[in-house]
């Protein structure tokens, strides 16, 4: 797969406290569209709830790692356009530079804490969160605030699964891995 530097598994377990969007019954029918770079997947519909439980796997290729991964959750409406809940996004760069660290992830035990990340204006965490080694890929699992929204939050996990001898495009450089 040339250019690719990793397959991306993004699993939306949850949301929690959802914005309502459906004022008549009090509620909504929530679901998740992710976008990387030119590609765009989503979860299924979950009707009338604030407190969705999802557990979607969605399956992505990552070319550019400077490229964000956006969420934006819906509303499904019937006989209009679906109404905005909110929206947050990841930074592939933590995963790259974990990636690129310099060590042969494949010799560390399964369960090894490769970053700890803080929650910042940036990146939208609602606490802190861990960059792990698990078994041939990079996971963090974590919580997400939503913005543009009165309310409302994500739980998802990122798991990133490294193609072997992939190039990346990093600051004009091209850098290959090992």
């Amino acid at each position: 797969m040339e250019g690719v530097m990793g397959i991306l598994r993004l699993t939306i377990k949850k949301g929690t406290n959802l914005a309502i969007r459906d004022w008549t019954r009090g509620t909504s029918d929530p679901y998740v569209v992710a976008t990387l770079d030119h590609q765009k997947t989503k979860t299924k519909v979950v009707r009338d709830n604030c407190n969705p439980v999802w557990d979607c796997d969605l399956t992505m290729i990552i070319k550019d790692p400077k490229a964000p991964i956006t969420l934006t959750v819906h509303d499904k409406d019937t006989f209009s356009d679906d109404d905005h809940m909110g929206v947050t996004s990841l930074d592939l760069n933590p995963y790259v530079e974990c990636m690129e660290m310099g060590t042969d992830l494949h010799h560390l035990p399964v369960g090894t804490k490769l970053e700890t990340v803080q929650p910042d204006e940036h990146n939208n965490l609602v606490e802190e969160s861990y960059i792990i080694w698990n078994k041939d890929a990079i996971t963090q699992d974590m919580l997400l605030r939503l913005k543009n929204v009165e309310t409302g939050e994500i739980e998802v996990q990122i798991e990133i699964t490294p193609v072997e001898n992939h190039l990346l495009k990093l600051q004009d450089d091209i850098v290959e891995s090992e």
